[in-house]
């Protein structure tokens, strides 16, 4: 099974294969909207607007399994992403990321690249880079932000 294999399923409630973003570098981050890093979404769409015509997207995927800080269901979500951080890149439906009922996207972000709990989330806002062919590049921890972030993006965009 390769990423591209992956379905999942939009904050508008649409199905789909992460097959849609082949050949894209993409950063995907399991965020939420009630979380001392939730501020961390400006970063991200501004490297979502810096890069996107290069070929790259972030991929957010709400989650309330830490300290339930996404409490609201998906309408609530993305009402605030989009008018508290004019959020354009896409979102998700609200995903679990550890434990038996952990969507398939994590179970496969987490075994390509276990982080400092082995293959668990250690919180939100842990992002993952993957680059144009699909593999699971980097992981950055919660605290890193989006800005230390860009400093590693040019030589992925450039590869093709």
């Amino acid at each position: 099974m390769s990423l591209y294999d992956i379905e999942v399923t939009t904050i508008d409630g649409r199905r789909e294969r992460l097959e849609a973003y082949r050949g894209q570098v993409l950063l995907i981050v399991n965020v939420a909207s009630e979380c001392g890093f939730t501020p961390q979404y400006e970063g991200l769409e501004a490297l979502y607007r810096q890069y996107a015509a290069d070929g790259f997207a972030v991929l957010g995927f709400p989650c309330d399994q830490f300290g339930h800080q996404e409490p609201g269901d998906e309408a609530t979500i993305r009402d605030f992403c989009s008018t508290r951080y004019s959020v354009s890149f896409p979102m998700f439906a609200k995903i679990e990321v550890n434990g038996p009922h952990a969507h398939p996207l994590y179970r496969y972000l987490k075994a390509e690249r276990g982080g400092l709990l082995g293959r668990r989330i250690k919180w939100n806002f842990t992002k993952f880079l993957v680059d144009r062919n699909g593999r699971v590049v980097q992981r950055y921890a919660p605290t890193v932000k989006p800005e230390k972030i860009a400093e590693d993006l040019p030589a992925y965009l450039q590869a093709r």
